[in-house]
């Protein structure tokens, strides 16, 4: 009987535990199973190198910006010598009425540093770019002569703008005329702000070599040996056709005009083409040799600067 209950109650005990449950261990390699950790450091050494990378780009752009943009300052602003007039300043004469006084060329002449000049002021007229020369019948015409310059192939050099229509647009000399309605200018830069403006107006716009800006001459000219010279100057608001009376270099033709008190002056090309001006009483005089009359090589290419009396 005893023997029997024991059995009987360890039977029991066995069938009141617990079944156990059994321990799973999963083993990873820790090579193919990387850690959110272990990607951190790559992922950051990735954004600072992004960032050095924009950062580096940032400023070579903002050196390149900043060298384009002293070029194009050094450019305009550069050009070797002070100037007396804006192109704004030249703009605003344009849109002012002419001075009203006589019709006339009035003839002086003089010898500076060794240079004989003649000075032909102009009072009373009024500046267009024409292609035909002018007949030395017309009676409206009180001075004439040469303008910009043009090469073989007829193509100008300097920006040119005739009657509103431009021409050439070349900056490559400095010096300037503009005329627009009865007024006309003569100026230094290398902006074309004023020949815009003459374009939009339907005036005549030439470039030409700088002899005198603002008192000074420039530090060289690209014209050499000895001929016979001519220029547009400005002395306070008048202009002045100036001739030499012999061959004369460049830098003393412009030397001696800065000597005699212009402000600003331009070359004019063909010294010793004939013109003619003409005096307040209609009288024609010739500048040059008459039987150079009329000009037959380049006719129709020759951009004629024309002063007429104002109407």
């Amino acid at each position: 009987m005893n023997n029997d209950f024991e059995i009987f109650g360890q039977h029991t005990d066995e069938q009141n535990r617990e079944p156990e449950i059994p321990e799973i261990i999963i083993v990873r390699d820790e090579e193919d199973a990387p850690t959110p950790n272990s990607l951190a450091p790559t992922e950051n050494k990735r954004k600072k190198w992004l960032r050095r990378l924009l950062k580096a780009l940032a400023v070579a752009v903002i050196v390149a910006l900043t060298l384009v943009a002293f070029r194009a300052w050094n450019y305009y602003h550069n050009i070797g010598v002070s100037v007396s007039t804006t192109p704004k300043e030249n703009i605003n004469k344009l849109k002012m009425p002419p001075k009203q006084e006589k019709a006339q060329v009035i003839v002086t002449s003089d010898s500076i540093l060794g240079v004989d000049l003649v000075f032909h002021a102009i009072h009373g007229l009024r500046a267009n770019i024409e292609f035909e020369e002018p007949d030395t019948a017309d009676a409206s015409v009180y001075l004439y002569c040469r303008s910009a310059d043009h090469k073989v192939d007829s193509t100008y050099l300097g920006s040119l703008v005739v009657d509103g229509l431009e021409m050439q647009k070349d900056q490559s000399r400095l010096g300037y005329m503009a005329m627009v309605g009865d007024q006309m200018v003569i100026g230094v830069s290398r902006r074309e702000t004023v020949k815009d403006y003459v374009v939009e107006n339907e005036g005549s716009f030439f470039r030409q070599f700088v002899l005198v800006s603002d008192g000074e001459i420039p530090p060289q000219f690209f014209l050499h040996g000895k001929v016979e010279r001519r220029a547009i100057g400005r002395m306070r608001d008048t202009l002045y056709y100036i001739a030499t009376k012999n061959k004369e270099t460049l830098w003393d033709f412009a030397d001696a005009l800065r000597e005699y008190g212009f402000i600003d002056a331009i070359y004019i090309t063909g010294g010793s083409d004939y013109c003619f001006y003409r005096s307040a009483n209609g009288q024609r005089h010739d500048i040059g040799n008459i039987k150079e009359y009329p000009h037959k090589k380049w006719k129709g290419i020759i951009p004629w600067l024309v002063f007429r009396k104002i109407e």
